[in-house]
This record gives structure tokens, C-alpha cells and sequence, in this order.
């Protein structure tokens, strides 16, 4: 299983958008340096997100790693142009040999509608009409194109073309049923956001896109799945929540007051980090225990956790990193490995066809 890392790059805690991006770009060379797969980028447009430009800043880090796959997480697709997304990661992808990843979303802000001209009210056509162009400009150098929101292309080259043909395109949802089944349909690897509850829960969702898959003639086994939590490691669980309950919750607070969640305290928190809860807060053993039991529920294929939040301290964030790195990615890759080889003989069983009568009867 692939094993990586994402962040919306908090402004929090007093520090500097300056110092904030010199620390982010740390982050992903440590990233790189402990042999995780992927790090993934969010966007946003208000005063307390870093990274309103992902490409750019994935651009500086690709020139500064070596292996690690560099992902938005997500693109706002709904509210930016498909021909400068496709152009801005294909820049990445040559910087960085082959390694850039568009993960494409709604947003869960709705900032950057306003702010570039978009209605509220086209939410979901302009990400429809924009996922279907983007996939055309993906697998055409000349498209020709039409929509409601954007001016048509005719006989439009797109340049330049990634090293990657094609580019990696995954879909993020939060837990929206049509989203789900419109990736399956388009079939596009899915990134499901779990940020509250009970994991099982999306569950149900996971079974709808394989089987939406399924019905409009893609190999579900063939889609990649990832899931993405947020997630703080320290040697113990006393110190993981000494460094990372209070910024966590008080970010939570802070966006929920915006949207009418009610506030949550200590006993929410509590309920999160237990072994059935969404957080992957911990020991090492601990947080390596919450995602193998989250591989048993969802069979995926990367796990994503989201660890720099709200004021977390730098110096900790990257100790998180250390230890998901050193200790809980060669648990968990090893075990999920065990796994797999465990179902392959099943698998082969199942899939091998009954024996031919005439042939028993001829040996016989």
C-alpha cells in the first residue's frame, strides 16, 4: 500500500507566510527522504491556508526531491480553467520526471467562486463540464471542445505534454454518492476525505464505486482507492495529544462556527482517536493498528494523513513524520503485503475455470 502525506498548509501560531513555505518545502524533502509515496497539496483562498497555487509550490519542490509522487489535494477544479490546470502539472511532471498527480475536487470552501467569477448556483455543472474537459485535454494534444461555462475550443493544441501519458487524474469527494459514482463511471482512481465519525460508515460509499464501476465496464480491482485522515504520531499517545488535540480542535471550531457545526471539545476528540474513530492519533502501534483496521474495512490502495493542522508546532509535525515513516509505513506496507498474498490463491480458485467433462473422461 502506498503511504504518504497532505496538508492544506495551516497559517496558525504566529508564523510568517514566509517562514510557513520554507517549512512546508522541509516537509516534503523529509517526505521524500523517508521513502513515502505520495505529498499532497491543498488549496485554498483565505487568509488562514498558505497555498492558493499548488502546482507552483509542488513545481519548487520537485526540483528538491527525488521520488516521492507530488499531488494537489485538491485542485478546485470547479473554479479554475482545465487548459491551465493540465498545463501547470504537466510543467510539474517534466520538472520532476514523471511524478506529478492532479487530484481533482469541489473544494470545500467556496471562496475562489467569487473571487474568479463563479456562481454558487453552477456548483455542480461547472465541475462536471470542467472534469470533462480536462480528461479531453488529457488524452488529446488537439481538442475540440464546447461547453456553458468556458469559451469552446476548436482543433485547440495544449501544450506542453507530461512525461506521464497519461497524467494521473484522481477524484476527491467527502462523502457525496454522486461524486462517487461519477468517478467510477469516468473510471478515475477515487480519494475519499474521511475528517469526522466512524470510518465504517463509508463503507456503503467505497461498494457503490466499485460497483458503479463495475456496471459501466471498468475493472473495479483496477481503480486505486485511497483514503486520507488526519493523523499526529509521538512516541506515546500522551504526547501525540499534547501536541496536536488543542490546535486540532481549534481548528475544527474555527471552521465549524463558519458552517454551523456545533463545537466539539475533549470528549469528541476522545471518541475520534478510539480505535474505531477517524483520527490516527498516537503511538506508532497505535496508528499502524487504526489503518490496518482501515484497510480491512475498505481494501484500499494509499493512505493519505493529514498531520501539519491548525498551530501544530513544526518540530513536531516533522517527528510525526519521522516515526509514520520509520516505524508505522514498514508495519503497515509488510502486513497489508501478507494480505494480499493470503487472498491470491482464493482469488486464483475462484477465477479458474471448471474442468472440461471430455478431458476427465478421455484421461480417465
Amino acid at each position: 500500500m502506498e503511504l504518504g502525506v497532505a496538508t492544506f498548509a495551516d497559517l496558525a501560531g504566529g508564523v510568517s507566510p514566509e517562514q510557513r513555505m520554507r517549512d512546508l518545502l522541509e516537509e516534503i524533502e523529509l517526505a521524500d527522504q523517508l521513502g513515502l509515496d505520495v505529498f499532497a497539496l491543498g488549496e485554498h483562498h483565505r487568509p488562514d491556508f498558505l497555498v492558493s497555487a499548488p502546482a507552483v509550490v509542488l513545481g519548487a519542490a520537485a526540483v528538491r526531491t527525488k521520488r516521492i509522487r507530488l499531488s494537489s489535494a485538491v485542485t478546485v477544479l470547479s473554479s479554475d480553467d482545465p487548459v491551465r490546470v493540465f498545463q501547470q502539472f504537466a510543467e510539474v511532471d517534466l520538472l520532476s520526471g514523471g511524478r506529478a498527480e492532479i487530484m481533482a475536487g469541489r473544494g470545500s470552501f467556496t471562496e475562489s467562486f467569487p473571487l474568479f467569477g463563479y456562481e454558487l448556483d453552477d456548483y455542480d455543472e461547472l465541475y462536471a463540464e470542467k472534469l470533462e474537459l480536462l480528461l479531453q485535454i488529457r488524452d488529446q494534444v488537439r481538442v475540440t471542445w464546447s461547453g456553458r461555462h468556458r469559451p469552446p475550443l476548436d482543433d485547440a493544441g495544449v501544450w506542453p505534454r507530461p512525461v506521464q501519458d497519461p497524467l494521473p487524474v484522481w477524484v476527491a469527494v467527502g462523502g457525496t454518492p454522486q461524486s462517487v459514482v461519477r468517478a467510477a463511471a469516468l473510471g478515475l482512481p477515487l480519494t475519499i476525505a474521511i475528517i469526522g465519525g466512524q470510518p465504517e460508515r463509508f463503507v456503503p460509499l467505497v461498494e457503490l464505486y466499485r460497483e458503479a464501476a463495475e456496471r459501466s465496464g471498468h475493472d473495479p480491482a483496477g481503480l486505486p482507492l485511497a483514503i486520507n485522515t488526519h493523523a499526529f504520531l509521538a512516541e506515546t499517545s500522551a504526547q501525540a495529544d499534547a501536541a496536536f488535540a488543542s490546535p486540532y480542535l481549534a481548528m475544527m471550531n474555527r471552521i465549524g462556527r463558519e458552517r454551523g457545526w456545533p463545537p466539539s471539545g475533549r470528549e469528541a476528540y476522545e471518541a475520534l482517536r478510539s480505535p474505531h474513530g477517524a483520527l490516527a492519533v498516537g503511538s506508532p502501534e497505535q496508528v499502524a493498528e487504526k489503518l490496518l483496521y482501515e484497510h480491512e474495512l475498505f481494501g484500499h490502495q494509499r493512505y493519505i494523513a493529514q498531520m501539519s493542522v491548525g498551530a501544530v508546532a513544526h518540530r513536531d509535525v516533522l517527528r510525526s513524520m519521522e516515526l509514520f515513516g520509520t516505524q508505522v509505513a514498514p508495519v503497515v506496507r509488510e502486513e497489508v503485503a501478507r494480505r494480499e498474498a493470503a487472498r491470491e490463491p482464493d482469488a486464483a480458485r475462484e477465477a479458474a475455470p471448471a474442468p472440461d467433462p471430455a478431458l476427465i473422461e478421455l484421461a480417465e
